[in-house]
Parts: C-alpha cells; sequence; structure tokens
C-alpha cells in the first residue's frame, strides 16, 4: 500500500492542534537515518487504518518526492471521538529484522474431522500472532490449516506451521492456546443422561439386612 507524507517543520502542542484543526495528523518516521516529522491527510489516515494490510504489511511512503519503505509503529486515537491523533512509522530495508504482530486467517475446519464426524465446535482464542522475520518476507497475514483438528485437540503457538523465515515470538515458557476443539454441550448432556444410574438400597430394606447379620 502507497500513502502520501509532508514534512512538518512547526513541532509542539499548539502547532499539533492547529494541524488537527486543518484535518492533518502530526507524525513521525524513524529508523535508518534521520527521523522526519510529518504530517497526513486525517480522512485518508483514518480509511487506511480500517484495512489490516495498512497494519501488517510494509508500506510505500511517498515524502518529498522520494518513496521510502516504512512499517507503521504506532497510531493513538482520541478518547472519544473518531479522531486520529497521531501516528508513528519505521524506516526498513530488505536487511531489517523485525517482530510484528500479523493476523491469522483460519481455514479447513469445516472439512476436519472434529466438525465433519464429531460435530464439536471450533473456537478461534487468537487472531494474532507475534512473528520474528526480515521485513522483506514479513506477510500481511498467516494462514492456518484445521483441516486436521480432532475432537478435544488444542493447537497452541508452538503447533502453527508457518512460511519459510517467520518465527513464533515466545514470551518466556508460554505456548498460548490458537485453536480449541469442544464437545457441543448437548452433546455432553445426552452422554451424561445415558450414563447407568445404581440406585440406591432402601433405608427400611437395608436396616432389616443389617439386624439379620447382627443376629449371626
Amino acid at each position: 500500500m502507497r500513502f502520501t507524507a509532508y514534512e512538518r517543520t512547526l513541532q509542539g502542542t499548539g502547532a499539533s492542534r492547529r494541524l488537527r484543526n486543518a484535518a492533518k495528523v502530526p507524525g513521525i518516521v524513524y529508523g535508518a537515518g534521520t527521523p522526519k516529522m510529518i504530517e497526513l491527510d486525517h480522512n485518508a489516515l483514518f480509511f487506511a487504518l480500517k484495512k489490516e494490510a495498512f497494519h501488517s504489511s510494509i508500506l510505500e511512503m511517498e515524502l518529498g518526492g522520494q518513496v521510502e519503505k516504512v512499517l507503521l509503529r504506532d497510531f493513538q486515537m482520541h478518547a472519544w471521538k473518531p479522531i486520529v491523533m497521531h501516528i508513528d512509522f519505521q524506516r526498513v530495508d530488505e536487511t531489517t529484522k523485525l517482530r510484528k504482530k500479523v493476523p491469522l486467517h483460519f481455514e479447513g475446519e469445516e472439512n476436519s474431522p472434529a466438525v465433519k464426524t464429531d460435530k464439536c465446535l471450533i473456537g478461534h482464542v487468537a487472531n494474532e500472532i507475534e512473528i520474528e522475520c526480515l521485513a522483506s518476507q514479513l506477510p500481511e497475514f498467516v494462514t492456518i490449516d484445521l483441516s486436521g483438528l480432532v475432537k478435544g485437540q488444542s493447537l497452541h503457538a508452538s503447533d502453527l506451521k508457518l512460511p519459510a523465515g517467520l518465527k513464533v515470538v515466545k514470551h518466556g515458557t508460554l505456548n498460548p492456546v490458537i485453536v480449541s476443539v469442544t464437545v457441543p454441550r448437548v452433546e455432553e448432556e445426552a452422554a451424561a443422561a445415558a450414563a447407568p444410574v445404581v440406585a440406591a438400597p432402601e433405608k427400611g430394606k437395608a436396616k432389616k439386612k443389617d439386624e439379620k447379620q447382627n443376629k449371626k
């Protein structure tokens, strides 16, 4: 995706307020050189932020007649108004190694034994995952094939099969669940109802039996 930015010379709270009143968004681009203060058209940026690719892929920023490859790093919204207050970008090149959260797209679950045979429910516990890779390998999203899921299975971060060059970022020993397979509640209740019930002996009969044993 490509967007246009303009160099900003004035800084400070007052300058930023005047920019926002003029439907502009103050921002900064840093990394691989001198940081530059920039400004962007608010409406164009607001609608770009609604697109998944704007958050997770390498972007082309046109600034001063030159095109630079950048990555969205952060943005701030107004507390209650639909207004973008500030935005940060990082310059990247082919050799930049980075960590970034990317969306997960799931496919094939309707053909899995868990759904097709056992009528289980598939829960998407996480919809994104943090990966480490070169900037040139950063995907817009990662597709996860769920066609092999079976009843009672859970898919953890370490179980994901990622494209070459991509690595899941582990935070300590955490290995979060990404997808869970559960049996429908109706099936559980039916299984419980079908279980054999052992009747308790009547109090009177149990008492008489005990008395006979005591006499012997």
